[in-house]
């Protein structure tokens, strides 16, 4: 004899990711708020770098699969826009505006101090996964140039003198904690 099953008994289901990763499950919350269609895959990769933070090659083949995308589309998609990482980044960010004013400002200078002090070139994080450096075609304070984003914070008229005792405080908090 065969057993029917309803489809609020598979619903009921828990599926959990071979992993055993919790957070898959906050995932495919938000795949399923948008319906599993592909045309919600920007909204979808920004929950999935919310919940982990980055996107590793796991992750966008999951994404891929449920949106029923191909691969090189999820892949294309994350390497157009900056704003998404495919790498673990920093406790902390700064991000340098690379825009026509900056640059006319002095925002090549403050990268290179930057990446001298930092030992590491910008999109990258610090050997000690203290500070990402990252650069941004335009922040839009085009009047406050030089400018930088740090955590998300935007800070105008910066210097090299600046960058480095931002950075440095940042480097200095980390190890007291």
């Amino acid at each position: 004899m065969e057993k029917t099953v309803t489809a609020t008994q598979v619903q009921k289901e828990t599926i959990t990711h071979p992993t055993g990763d919790n957070r898959y499950k906050l995932l495919d919350r938000a795949i399923a708020k948008h319906h599993a269609s592909g045309d919600s895959l920007i909204e979808v990769l920004h929950a999935a770098q919310g919940i982990f933070g980055f996107l590793d090659n796991d992750l966008l083949h999951y994404i891929a699969n449920a949106l029923k995308l191909p691969p090189s589309r999820v892949y294309g998609v994350v390497t157009f826009y900056h704003f998404f990482r495919l790498k673990p980044q920093g406790k902390h960010t700064f991000v340098l505006c690379t825009g026509t004013a900056c640059y006319v400002k002095g925002a090549n200078e403050i990268q290179k101090a930057l990446e001298s002090h930092c030992k590491c070139r910008f999109g990258e994080t610090t050997p000690d996964n203290k500070v990402s450096l990252m650069t941004a075609r335009c922040v839009g304070s085009c009047g406050l140039a030089p400018v930088a984003v740090l955590d998300d914070s935007v800070v105008g008229k910066m210097t090299i003198d600046e960058a480095i005792k931002r950075v440095s405080k940042w480097q200095q908090e980390q190890e007291e904690n």
